[in-house]
C-alpha cells in the first residue's frame, strides 16, 4: 500500500505518532518522497527500527512547529501542575507559616450553643467536657430539637447541679417542619451573651482551654474566628480517608481566611458576634436550604467582617467519623451540595482547584500510558508531589494530623476519582433532614 503525503504532513505525521500503536503503522507504509525530505532535513541513515526513540534521535532536526507539537501535552500537564503549585505555593502556605500573634488579656463572657436532636448517648458523653471548662463567665445552651429519647429528661438532671447551662426546647409541630438553622436561631436568640461559640452535640474540645484559646484570636475589630474541627483517630483505611479529607479541605479554608477571603466555616467549632449574625438577619438568603447553617453563614460575611483563625491544637473538637463509606459518602456529598450557592468568586476558587487536580492525574496517567515524554512526565509529577508533600504536610502538622502527611500522595490520587461523582450526585441532592 503506497500512501502521497506531502514534506510537512510526513514530518508531523512521524513527530504526532509517537505511540506503539503508531510505530506498528509505520512499519507497514512506504512513502514515496522519503528521498526528498531525508535530503532537506539531513535525516540520514532513516530507519524505521522497532523502538519508537530511534524515530526520536533522527528528527531532532525538524522544524520548531513540529517541536511545540511533540511537547504540546506535556506543556498541558506542566501548565496544570503550575495552576496547582499557586495553590500550594500562594494559598495553603499561609497556613503552614502562621503563627498567631494575638495577645488579647480580655476574656468576654461567652455562650456556647449546641443544637442536639435525639443526641441522648453524645450528651451524656460530651456535655460534661463543655460545662467543665477553664473559662471566669460562660453559658452552654442547649437546644433540645423536638428529641423524642432522653435528651429532655438528662438536660434537666445536668441543668439541676450547672447553673450555666440553659435549655431551649422545640416541641413538634407536624404543620411545620424546620431544620438545624430554626434550632439554632433560638439558640442564638436565648444566649444572654454577645459572644458566640458554636459546636455539635457529638463534639468534644480537645482541652479546657477551649474557649480560652478561640477567644485569644478576637481582637477589637474581629467579628468571627474559624476553628478547626477535627475527627477522633482510630484505625482503619476509610478513618484515613476521612480525616485527610477534613484536613485538606481545612488547609485551603482556613488559609484564605488568613489571606482575608474567608469562604466558609465547620459548625463544630465556629464563633461569631451575636450582632453581626442579626444584621445580617440571620440566614435568611439561604433559609430555603436545611443544611449551610456554617459555611454560607460565613460566605454571606465574609465580605463585611473581618474573619479570623484559631489553629492552637487546644482550642480544636474532635468527633466520631462516620462508620462506613456510604455514610461518609453521603454526609461528603451534603457539604459540597451547598458550595452551589457560595459567592461566584469561591466557586472559580475551589472548581479551579478540583477541576485542575483531576485533569492533572488524568493527563499524567495518559501519558505515562503511552510513554510519551516519560521522563519529564514523571519529573512534573515529582516536583508537584515534593512541594504538595511539603507545603500541605506542613498544614497537616499545624492540625496535629501527623501520622497521615506520609499518605498525602496516595489520597491525593485517590480523590480523582471520588470528588467527580461526589460533585456529580451533589448537583441532584435534596437534604430532607439535620
Amino acid at each position: 500500500m503506497i500512501i502521497n503525503v506531502d514534506d510537512e504532513n510526513f514530518c508531523i505525521a512521524c513527530k504526532v505518532m509517537e505511540t506503539h500503536f503508531a510505530n506498528k503503522i509505520i512499519h507497514n507504509f512506504y512513502f514515496i518522497n522519503y528521498g526528498k525530505l531525508a535530503q532537506q532535513y539531513h535525516i540520514v541513515n532513516f530507519t524505521f527500527a522497532p523502538s519508537i526513540h530511534n524515530m526520536h534521535s533522527q528528527l531532532e532536526s525538524l522544524p520548531y512547529f513540529s517541536q511545540a507539537l511533540l511537547y504540546g501535552p506535556v506543556a498541558i500537564l506542566a501548565l496544570l501542575a503550575l495552576i496547582q503549585l499557586f495553590y500550594f505555593l500562594f494559598v495553603q502556605l499561609r497556613l503552614a507559616m502562621y503563627k498567631s500573634t494575638f495577645t488579647a488579656s480580655t476574656k468576654p463572657p461567652v455562650s456556647v450553643i449546641v443544637c442536639a436532636r435525639n443526641e441522648f448517648d453524645n450528651l451524656e458523653k460530651h456535655l460534661p467536657s463543655l460545662l467543665n471548662q477553664d473559662y471566669p463567665q460562660y453559658q452552654v445552651v442547649v437546644v433540645n430539637d423536638c428529641s423524642w429519647d432522653n435528651s429532655a429528661k438528662y438536660l434537666e438532671q445536668m441543668a439541676a447541679t450547672h447553673s450555666h447551662l440553659k435549655i431551649v426546647t422545640i416541641k413538634e409541630q407536624e404543620k411545620y417542619r424546620h431544620g438545624k438553622k430554626f434550632a439554632l436561631t433560638l439558640g442564638i436568640k436565648a444566649a444572654e451573651h454577645e459572644t458566640l461559640l458554636l459546636t455539635d452535640a457529638d463534639c468534644t474540645p480537645a482541652s479546657t482551654n477551649w474557649i480560652t484559646e478561640t477567644m485569644q484570636c478576637y481582637q477589637h475589630d474581629t467579628n468571627a474566628v474559624l476553628g478547626y474541627g477535627a475527627y477522633e483517630k482510630k484505625s482503619g483505611f476509610l478513618n484515613a480517608l476521612i480525616r485527610f479529607d477534613t484536613a485538606a479541605n481545612a488547609s485551603l479554608f482556613l488559609s484564605q481566611a488568613i489571606r482575608g477571603k474567608a469562604y466558609m466555616g465547620v459548625g463544630r467549632n465556629l464563633s461569631y458576634h451575636k450582632k453581626i449574625f442579626f444584621d445580617n438577619k440571620g440566614f435568611a438568603n439561604h433559609q430555603h436550604l436545611l443544611s449551610g447553617d456554617d459555611d454560607l453563614f460565613i460566605n454571606d460575611i465574609s465580605s463585611q467582617s473581618k474573619i479570623e483563625v484559631c489553629v492552637n491544637p487546644d482550642a480544636f473538637t474532635y468527633s466520631v467519623p462516620k462508620q462506613t463509606f456510604g455514610a461518609w459518602f453521603t454526609q461528603k456529598v451534603r457539604h459540597v451540595s451547598t458550595s452551589k450557592s457560595y459567592k461566584t468568586r469561591d466557586q472559580r476558587f475551589l472548581a479551579t482547584y478540583h477541576l485542575t487536580h483531576i485533569l492533572f492525574w488524568l493527563c499524567a496517567i495518559v501519558l505515562l500510558a503511552f510513554q510519551y515524554q516519560w521522563q519529564l512526565v514523571l519529573a512534573i509529577i515529582g516536583l508537584r508531589l515534593l512541594l504538595q508533600w511539603l507545603v500541605v504536610g506542613n498544614c497537616f502538622a499545624r492540625l496535629k494530623e501527623n501520622n497521615i502527611i506520609w499518605l498525602i500522595p496516595i489520597f491525593d490520587f485517590i480523590f480523582v476519582f471520588i470528588y467527580p461523582f461526589v460533585s456529580l450526585r451533589s448537583r441532584f441532592y435534596k437534604n430532607k433532614t439535620w
